[in-house]
């Protein structure tokens, strides 16, 4: 019997070309269906890059003008952000810089007696899993009743983190209580047992161990001729400028990295060979961990059934872009979708887009 990732992948070298293009032409008619600007998307396996493809138009104004689409645009990662955030505790695990079991008041005990009593016992991994009860920071009213904080980026979330861990705990019927600011936390711990700032992580881990660049906030912020993100204005479309008021600073290691598809690829690609059982960066037994710590989320990943079948599936959106990453965890094939809308059609576009690059199985 051919093992299932050898099959996938001679079935796509059989179908070649066609079947490329066939998938942008189903991708182009889900853009013009649900108003998507742009979008990139990919289908890998832990060795190859079986299709890639980037489509569109930086801005909805440019719709009726040729496509300056680029594979080397950069695309708003939100909440995917946090397998990154989760793949760097890791690292520091495997460092023994700190331990999965390390409770934040192990680190921090001068802010015990002002924090609620509720997560004296809170581990890294409670707060990377979504166990800590902490509150959830993911709407906008939230952040409005914070109090101002100071200094550079790592002092804010210090300060966050610490009052954060003040307010009473989260209740939710699900499994797992989602926050972000559960993952500003974790980085003050990571920031603590390596004495470095979770951005200075971000560059020593990523761009100079791996070769993976990112950038931090959005794309149009970072570099010329970007892709804009776009949400709702009076039910219309609208690109979003760069100079547009809004700040992720204290959640960004919940969800503000941007990256283009050659760079994200190769981040799910080390998930897809450590999953398979080879050592790479982190140990295959560190990446079974992540993808499976707890059922339903596990570390930066859901951990999930999807058509009989167990998934790590992620979503991620600040409202202006979307991105959705998948790993068929039992034939080893990771699938990405990135657009830069936010808006609820596109999120049903990104679910029609993902079936249709599921059918090459």
């Amino acid at each position: 019997m051919k093992h299932p990732v050898i099959t996938i992948l001679l079935l796509v070298v059989g179908m070649g070309l066609g079947y490329s293009q066939d998938l942008s032409k189903i991708a182009l008619e889900i853009m013009a269906k649900d108003s998507i600007p742009e979008m990139t998307f990919a289908i890998l396996t832990k060795d190859s890059v079986l299709l890639k493809n980037t489509i569109g138009h930086h801005k909805i104004s440019e719709l009726n003008q040729d496509f300056d689409a680029n594979e080397k645009d950069y695309f708003h990662l939100g909440s995917n952000t946090k397998a990154i955030t989760g793949f760097i505790a890791a690292y520091l695990v495997e460092k023994k810089k700190i331990n999965w079991e390390t409770k934040f008041f192990d680190l921090f005990p001068e802010l015990k007696s002002k924090s609620n009593p509720a997560y004296y016992d809170k581990t890294l991994e409670d707060l990377l899993t979504h166990r800590a009860n902490i509150q959830p920071f993911t709407d906008l009213e939230e952040f409005q009743k914070l109090p101002k904080f100071m200094g550079d980026k790592q002092k804010q979330r210090k300060g966050f983190a610490e009052y954060v861990l003040t307010l009473p705990p989260a209740k939710s019927n699900e499994s797992y209580n989602y926050s972000n600011a559960d993952y500003s936390i974790a980085a003050t711990m990571l920031e603590k047992v390596s004495g470095k700032s979770w951005e200075k992580l971000l560059t020593l881990i990523l761009k100079r161990e791996l070769k993976i660049d990112f950038a931090l906030g959005w794309p149009n912020r970072n570099f010329k001729n970007q892709p804009f993100g776009h949400w709702l204005e009076n039910n219309q479309l609208v690109s979003v400028p760069p100079n547009t008021k809004y700040d992720l600073n204290l959640v960004q290691p919940a969800g503000d990295l941007s990256m283009n598809i050659e760079n994200y690829a190769r981040f799910i690609q080390l998930n897809l060979k450590g999953l398979y059982g080879q050592d790479n960066f982190l140990k295959s037994t560190t990446y079974n961990f992540l993808h499976s710590a707890q059922e339903d989320y596990a570390i930066g990943w859901g951990n999930i059934m999807k058509d009989g079948k167990k998934v790590s599936a992620h979503a991620g959106s600040d409202g202006t872009f979307f991105c959705y990453a998948l790993i068929d965890r039992e034939n080893y094939v990771g699938y990405i979708v990135m657009v830069n809308s936010g808006s609820e059609s596109a999120q049903k576009g990104i679910s029609e887009m993902i079936k249709a690059m599921k059918k090459i199985r």
